[in-house]
């Protein structure tokens, strides 16, 4: 699929602002390390800010203060940064990029419409994120550079492509499509070449997938025969898939923790139907708990840290 270099403009996605505010759960592909801390988005009076947490919820701690919808939180693959989708505007969109403890935010693209969902390349030169551009009516995926420059458009065709993330080895990127009438997960090439479709079953994907740290699995959220969403896992080729949530509330947004051996996502279990909360379970499904209770909150991204680190 040919890559086209873009100019900025104005536009608004009706469907990824639907995507974004029912199902409440930006995007991120995870990097090799150790289990760092837990970013995510969560509703405070009228906004939705930036916080991050210790997995074990511990020292909770507000990132952003910015009026509007900041949400989408992804970490860079050294755990230094952290890139954001900023609404400040009715129906406008951002990617912005700040320090791992919330200093030295500022703002990444300058296009003027619905931009998301941004996930850090393995090299951490270039983010990958959904949006739109004049004249387009369905969302599509984009690259650029962390420093604004470098715009590329990777999807050109009539469906919407959204929720990017580079594999860790940054020869692929996975993403969701309803090119084939509904939306399932696919894998191109980085350059955007090559789309093939993994998952071919009945029911629509949601928010979102995620590679695990040594890129031979995928994780996603999918309806599925009980109605969910459920979160589930599958080979990178898209076999072997496994049902990891099995519970009458929406669970979605997983996201593996660097160390590999547990996915973080988000659900409303045992809670009001507006209360969606960050969970942890071990890689198998087991062991699911809440990180920090209470509040709205949105999906995880989980920190990276050198392997070399003092945990203690």
């Amino acid at each position: 699929m040919q890559k086209r270099h873009l100019i900025t403009g104005v536009a608004t996605i009706a469907f990824l602002l639907v995507a974004l505010l029912a199902s409440t759960a930006p995007v991120s592909a995870t990097y090799p390390g150790v289990n760092g801390r837990l970013a995510f988005g969560m509703f405070v009076g009228g906004n939705v800010e930036i916080f991050s947490v210790l997995p074990n919820g511990h020292d909770l701690s507000q990132l952003t203060d910015i009026p509007g919808f900041n949400a989408c939180a992804d970490y860079s693959p050294n755990g230094r940064s952290i890139a954001w989708c900023a609404g400040t505007a009715p129906g406008i969109d951002e990617i912005w990029a700040m320090d791992a403890n919330g200093k030295d935010q500022h703002q990444v693209t300058h296009i003027g419409g619905f931009m998301t969902f941004p996930n850090y390349s393995p090299d951490g030169t270039r983010i990958a994120f959904s949006g739109n551009l004049p004249g387009d009516s369905k969302a599509a995926i984009f690259v650029i550079g962390t420093d604004g420059s470098g715009l590329i458009r990777l999807t050109d065709d009539s469906s919407n492509s959204t929720f990017a993330v580079w594999s860790p080895d940054g020869a692929r990127i996975a993403f969701e499509s309803d090119r084939t009438g509904l939306t399932q997960v696919w894998v191109m090439n980085s350059d955007g070449t090559n789309p093939l479709e993994l998952t071919t079953d009945p029911f629509p994907k949601t928010q979102v997938p995620d590679w695990s740290p040594d890129g031979t699995k995928i994780a996603f959220s999918s309806v599925d025969a009980t109605g969910g969403p459920d979160i589930f896992v599958m080979d990178s080729d898209g076999s072997g898939a496994t049902q990891l949530t099995s519970h009458e509330a929406v669970n979605f947004a997983p996201r593996w923790s660097p160390d590999g051996t547990m996915i973080a996502f988000v659900t409303s279990r045992d809670m009001p139907p507006a209360a969606r909360v960050v969970y942890v379970m071990k890689a198998d499904g087991s062991d699911q708990h809440a990180v920090h209770p209470g509040g709205r909150q949105l999906a995880p991204s989980w920190q990276p840290l050198p392997l070399d680190h003092e945990t203690n």
